[in-house]
């Protein structure tokens, strides 16, 4: 699958400088392109200058709202992050339609952090302006939730998460979601953290972006997991998340090479369910799998270690744990000496965290609006009192 990448704010050009770096690894390790264009937005010319990967040149590092922010950013406030989208979309517009590969892009990814700010606020501006300009292309999302400790310091921030969530879900064709909690190490410097969080977050994507975008005979699967399976899969909230198991190394004579007894095949079978437990542990939010309604896994391993037998486990395990989904499955042969399991439930329909969101930003709006009200009736008690006061001008 071939995917246009705009991230929009601080967060969300971290996260798609990590895009341009794996279709940099996919040219060089597979001869393949998963990305057509990587492009970073905001309204703060230090963060644009920071990336690593996407271009230096003004058309894919675009500066938005200068006239207004003097390249400083909008701070918190998601309605001046979608007002300067409104204003300066059409730099978007223009950027993405000149890009060379842009005819091979099957679908438009969107990238923000939620808590407030130039992404939050332009991401639903933007991404209505992409399905408005580019019918028939899907246009997805994927959204970073913040920290735990950014929602307890200021409740600002679930206000922004969930204004945010309501607006890119009535229009996006699927959203992908990334919780930062469930990635921190909390024996890594900041730094560190926020650079390892980035790349967690990216990584799922890479074995499922290509496996039907190859063109090595030999990494072609016998059930190929194309884009359009991809794109059937996608639908509303989604996430994603990815496992591995390590194949043991150990010398083995030529003659032994095609000799496999039971206990080397119940071993295949183990790595390839291990593999799956550990993607369900890592996908990108908590979830249910009852409540997705569309599910798919991607098994890529070496050739002698996939066969109908392990498809089938697979198969029949996620049909356990997503019962009411509809599912696909496919297969990505390759060379390196591990299992990786990549699985995605899409078309949720309840997950707890966005819930919970939504209440505590409804209570936030009650007392910010309690407290206007208090602050107004006692602004009035002190013009009341200061009227008859001489004035000394």
């Amino acid at each position: 699958m071939k995917l246009m990448v705009i991230g929009l704010g601080q967060c969300g050009s971290r996260v798609a400088d990590e895009y341009a770096r794996l279709g940099q690894r996919a040219h060089g390790e597979r001869g393949t392109t998963i990305v057509t264009g990587t492009f970073a937005v905001n309204t703060d010319q230090t963060d644009l200058t920071g990336l690593s990967h996407i271009g230096s040149d003004y058309m894919h590092r675009i500066l938005i709202g200068g006239r207004k922010t003097w390249g400083h950013g909008v701070g918190k406030v998601n309605e001046m992050g979608a007002e300067l989208a409104r204003e300066d979309g059409d730099k978007v517009i223009d950027a993405v339609r000149t890009s060379p590969l842009f005819y091979q892009t099957h679908a438009f990814l969107l990238i923000a952090g939620t808590a407030g700010g130039t992404g939050s606020g332009a991401i639903s501006i933007i991404a209505q302006m992409l399905k408005e300009r580019y019918i028939g292309k899907p246009v997805y999302s994927l959204c970073v939730l913040p920290f735990e400790h950014e929602e307890v310091a200021e409740l600002r921030s679930v206000y922004n998460t969930a204004t945010c969530l309501k607006s890119i879900h009535s229009v996006a064709d699927g959203v992908f979601l990334a919780d930062n909690q469930r990635y921190v190490r909390k024996d890594a410097s900041l730094a560190m953290n926020l650079s390892r969080i980035n790349r967690q977050i990216v990584e799922p994507f890479y074995d499922l972006m290509c496996a039907g975008e190859v063109t090595n005979v030999r990494h072609v699967g016998a059930k190929t997991m194309d884009a359009g399976d991809i794109m059937q899969s996608i639908d509303g909230w989604t996430a994603i998340g990815c496992g591995s198991t390590d194949i043991p190394r150990g010398f083995r004579f030529p003659w032994e090479l095609s000799k496999t007894g039971f206990r080397e095949k119940s071993g295949e079978t183990l790595r390839a369910m291990q593999a799956m437990d550990a993607a369900v542990s890592e996908l990108s939010i908590a979830l249910n799998p009852e409540d997705a309604g569309r599910a798919l896994y991607l098994l890529a391993a070496p050739t002698k270690e996939m066969s109908m037998d392990i498809a089938k486990g697979l198969g029949d395990y996620l049909r356990e744990l997503a019962e009411n989904a509809v599912i696909r499955a496919g297969d990505f042969p390759r060379d390196r000496g591990s299992v990786n399991v990549t699985i995605l439930f899409s078309q949720l329909a309840f997950v707890q965290k966005i819930r919970d969101y939504y209440d505590r930003a409804s209570a936030f709006a009650m007392t910010q609006k309690d407290r206007l009200k208090e602050t107004t009736g006692r602004l009035r008690d002190m013009e009341d009192a200061a009227k008859g006061l001489p004035s000394l001008i």
